[in-house]
């Protein structure tokens, strides 16, 4: 067992040095929340974001309504300026809209992208909508 472990160690410092492992890109987080947010609102709400990669230029955010795959949320792209906070509006989008009397849960997924639009980093997160 020991063999396995040190076979597997050492995996991942060669990928670590290839680049291909990233403790900041791993480490990346999204929160947001739904609370008090109008139904159908094309205003995004706000989102905090941490542990970013440092060379971040822009963050793309992106809705996805896990009971309806098809339906084209969309997202926005806001440059990133080294703060953890996004702004509620910081772009617009077809917001949570359920059929009446229907929950459903949104996720939002965030692409940390360099100044050449290399994906250094992602995160995801899930609320209901709407919450109860």
């Amino acid at each position: 067992m020991l063999p396995s472990r040190l076979i597997m160690a050492a995996a991942l410092v060669v990928l670590s040095s290839l680049g291909v492992l990233s403790s900041n890109a791993m480490a990346m987080s999204i929160k947001f929340s739904l609370s008090g947010y109008q139904a159908c609102s094309p205003r995004s709400p706000a989102f905090v974001v941490s542990d970013v990669p440092a060379d971040t230029a822009r963050l793309a955010f992106h809705m996805i309504d896990q009971n309806a795959l098809d339906y084209p949320h969309g997202g926005g792209t806001v440059a990133y300026g080294r703060k953890g906070v996004i702004p509620a509006g910081a772009f617009a989008y077809k917001g949570p809209c359920p059929p009446s009397g229907q929950q459903h849960i949104y996720e939002w997924a965030v692409q940390a992208l360099d100044r050449s639009g290399k994906a250094l980093g992602s995160a995801t997160a899930s609320a209901p909508f709407p919450p109860r």
